[in-house]
């Protein structure tokens, strides 16, 4: 057999399964577990009654275009975006739109809520700022429009995705909702001694839980909390939400306090929870958190007590460790420094101080963090480190960690860089991922705006959304499924569970607008609409007529 297989051939094995791909590939780096018996219906047009998104495709090429482009057979329904109405009450669909999650109604596929993150607030949502100072209007509308939205969504008749604006579930969750806080910066000194916290914000990438609730990730936050003479410690965390309950709200501060993009949560084989996180920042660190207690499915939503106790990691790339980041740690490291045994006293300090605290335990800085997900086929970790222009990386890379053992709570682990951006691989700045049942990582890209189509990323144009192989000699080529419009960024691929939409995010559109009546980009280019507007939208196959 061929060691390689051209391109023309990988495609054709594309969309049949990791084990066809994996036999294509000589048997190199062939995934364990389901995905070697799932396979797609890939000889054939796409519909939306028969087919998944997550099958075959025609790559795209690059484009500059202020369009969301995707591959022949192939559509997009906007569902939701920046400022329509998401319930009877009038609440308004936010701004900077990122993660999302899909919760079936009844176990359906077409419809169901959809929790969507809010990241930031933009020209289109504030208005211009003069000076560098909000008004009082536009302080308010920042904290409104940022934060989450809980909408209820589904598929009509003829196929097209809707939101259904008289859904009870429908809410927003934003700068102004009361969370209590856990774990130990609960009534912390670092806090103020607060049990509750006012608002979230700079809400980016997330998670779902073991449980079936959402983890959202505040990330860059220290902006928003300083416009509004907020008390910067009380942002910065990991919060959980219940799509279905309004009234269900937490901070857990025992996950620690960062530039946090996501979660990624697995069990250990002793059956203790497992939460991966990044921290979006150049020079920052990889995270993991192991409970104290162990996962009972019994309990339901009350497994969530097992993110107030636990410990907290940081990967030390050089040794292959998890050092943990708990006061004992920070203390032996800090011996000699009285000023930080000062500033580290308890947990509290310690968890609420966690990016200084991480480097002093021997957390390695690394190229911005940003998605993690748990291979659910072997276990091993994909970590997004979208790039960092100090260290010359200017395209980024995907990591991939191997626990010893393959046990999501082992200490030890190895790594490989599974894929690097550039001309090579077709990509630049890799930041959200997901997987499909094909063994298959997903991917989109974030290239920032003022460096779009310019320089070194001139042959990349416009983010895009690809398709990466994890097994395979090929698994390096990046497809490219779904170019963005201009000036944005894709954000938030999820999945329906029988994967025949895919719910993807375009934040950002025409970011660096400086004047409304000349805007660079009008995506979604709606009737009358004299600005972009970000947005959710439902993407699916369609047989041509």
């Amino acid at each position: 057999m061929n060691k390689t297989i051209d391109r023309k051939t990988f495609l054709s094995y594309l969309g049949t399964g990791a084990a066809a791909l994996a036999a294509a590939s000589a048997g190199l780096g062939t995934l364990n577990g389901k995905a070697s018996a799932m396979s797609s219906t890939a000889d054939h047009l796409f519909g939306f009654n028969t087919n998944r998104v997550s099958g075959y495709f025609e790559p795209i090429a690059p484009s500059s275009e202020d369009k969301l482009l995707l591959p022949n057979n192939f559509k997009y329904d906007v569902v939701a975006a920046f400022d329509d109405v998401i319930n009877a009450a009038g609440e308004r669909f936010g701004s900077g739109c990122d993660y999302n999650a899909f919760f079936p109604l009844e176990g359906s596929n077409v419809r169901g809520l959809l929790v969507n993150n809010h990241e930031y607030s933009t020209i289109f949502s504030i208005g211009p700022v003069k000076d560098g100072k909000m008004t009082k209007e536009q302080l308010h509308n920042n904290l409104y429009y940022q934060g989450m939205s809980v909408i209820e969504v589904y598929r009509d008749d003829k196929g097209v995705w809707k939101m259904d604006i008289n859904s009870s579930n429908a809410r927003r969750i934003n700068g102004y909702t009361k969370f209590d806080l856990t774990g130990p910066a609960k009534g912390a000194t670092a806090l103020g001694g607060a049990t509750t916290a006012i608002g979230t914000f700079a809400n980016c990438s997330g998670g779902v839980t073991l449980w079936n609730t959402v983890l959202s990730c505040e990330e860059n936050f220290a902006e928003t909390a300083a416009a509004s003479s907020l008390p910067d410690t009380h942002y910065g965390w990991v919060i959980e939400i219940d799509p279905f309950d309004k009234k269900y709200l937490k901070k857990h501060t025992a996950l620690g306090r960062f530039n946090h993009e996501n979660t990624a949560m697995g069990i250990a084989k002793d059956g203790r929870v497992v939460v991966y996180m990044g921290d979006d920042k150049k020079d920052a660190c990889v995270y993991k958190f192991i409970s104290k207690g162990k996962y009972n499915k019994s309990l339901g939503r009350g497994n969530s007590a097992l993110l107030e106790e636990g410990t907290l990691y940081v990967a030390n790339l050089k040794k292959g460790e998890w050092a943990p980041v708990t006061l004992e740690a920070v203390q032996k490291a800090a011996k000699d420094k009285p000023e930080l045994l000062k500033k580290f006293e308890t947990q509290g300090d310690v968890i609420t101080f966690c990016q200084e605290a991480a480097l002093l335990v021997g957390g390695t800085p690394t190229d911005r963090p940003e998605d993690i997900e748990i291979s659910p086929f072997d276990n091993t970790i994909f970590i997004c480190h979208t790039n960092n222009d100090n260290h010359g990386n200017i395209h980024g890379h995907i990591t991939r960690i191997f626990e010893t053992g393959s046990d999501l709570g082992s200490l030890t682990f190895d790594f490989e860089i599974f894929a690097a951006g550039g001309r090579q691989s077709g990509f630049s700045s890799p930041d959200n991922l997901a997987f499909d049942s094909n063994g298959h990582l997903w991917v989109v890209t974030d290239i920032s705006s003022s460096s779009q189509n310019k320089g070194v990323h001139k042959p990349f144009k416009n983010n895009g959304l690809f398709v990466i192989p994890t097994s395979g000699p090929d698994q390096a080529i990046a497809l490219q499924f779904a170019s963005a419009p201009v000036e944005s960024e894709l954000t938030g691929p999820f999945f329906t569970p029988d994967e025949q939409t895919l719910f993807l995010s375009v934040q950002h559109p025409g970011e660096n607008t400086t004047d409304l009546n000349n805007p660079t980009s009008r995506w979604p280019h709606r009737a009358g609409d004299s600005k972009a507007r970000c947005a959710v939208v439902a993407i699916s196959g369609f047989k041509l007529g």
